[in-house]
């Protein structure tokens, strides 16, 4: 995707000057090796924790929210965790956009491909189930080298930022796809494709169903249920983490869901809320704890959770 000669124009516009800069300083992360960058994005995750006020405080309630059972120590332990790996995450999306296929291999390990070629030989299309763990985008970069998918994006509120990431997820996926865009997503799985999603973020009310995550009630699309029901896809869940000790990454393609889509949207939704609450007790710090999840809650007269 490249823009047009008027669109670019106003992207080179002096009030985006700064978001070059920050473009230009992004682009040079991924000349880092990947030992020296996780090196690199740790420090940088802890500058971000001591800066970043309101993301903190946010980040701080949902693992109060999420790990009761943990005492304030180790809560602030897992805390300073997160902001390393979200540090880290800023060299993994450089690497995701501009590094090369010959020195990403190395790195990955994958399991469960078969998973996704069986539901994919179907031919009735496929959602590719993940959360807004730190090494999404360069999750989809690894799969990509196996696989091709449709992603779905949100789009950003700066044009500069907006048209790098359309244009960088581009190179690696068949087509992105605007996050309110139903209908090109309906047409890309009734057209047999797979297509890349992570529903797990908050909701506006008019559109969400009120299952629970952690055991607090979240608002989540039940886009699932639905797009399934619409279209006989089947629903595989994809993983991407980091693995420990800077060893590379791990992907995950879990069955298909059996018996879904039932007739009850709460009760599937829920049940993606399990599959995705599962994955993250398991790699707590690489979630995204940033985003208030909790925000919406199912009726104005609730108290707020931040």
């Amino acid at each position: 995707m490249q823009p047009s000669h008027r669109s670019a124009m106003n992207l080179y516009h002096p009030r985006y000057w700064p978001s070059w800069i920050g473009v230009a300083l992004l682009r040079l992360l991924a000349y880092v090796p990947y030992a020296t960058a996780c090196r690199l994005g740790r420090a940088l995750g802890r500058l971000i924790q001591r800066l970043g006020g309101s993301r903190r405080r946010i980040a701080r309630r949902n693992l109060e929210l999420c790990f009761p059972e943990l005492d304030d120590s180790a809560r602030e332990r897992l805390l300073h965790a997160h902001f390393e790996v979200l540090g880290v995450g800023l060299f993994e999306i450089a690497h995701a956009w501009w590094g090369k296929d010959a020195d990403l291999r190395p790195l990955v390990e994958i399991s469960g491909l078969e998973n996704l070629q069986a539901a994919a030989a179907r031919g009735k299309g496929v959602l590719l189930l993940s959360a807004h763990f730190t090494s999404l985008e360069i999750g989809g970069r690894f799969l990509s080298m196996h696989m091709q998918f449709d992603a779905m994006y949100r789009q950003s509120d700066n044009p500069v930022f907006e048209w790098l990431l359309s244009r960088n997820r581009g190179r690696f996926c068949g087509e992105i796809i605007p996050r309110d865009s139903t209908k090109q997503m309906l047409r890309r799985i009734r057209a047999g494709h797979i297509v890349w999603y992570a529903p797990d973020q908050n909701t506006q009310r008019k559109k969400a169903v009120f299952p629970t995550f952690f055991g607090h009630i979240a608002a989540t699309t039940p886009a699932t249920h639905k797009l399934a029901r619409l279209t006989g896809a089947a629903v595989v869940p994809f993983m991407a983490v980091r693995k420990d000790n800077d060893e590379g990454y791990r992907l995950v393609l879990e069955p298909p869901l059996d018996d879904f889509p039932t007739e009850d949207a709460v009760l599937d939704t829920q049940r993606i809320n399990d599959i995705l609450e599962r994955w993250v007790r398991t790699y707590p710090e690489q979630y995204l704890w940033i985003h208030r999840r909790f925000r919406t809650r199912p009726t104005l007269e609730e108290p707020r959770m931040y």
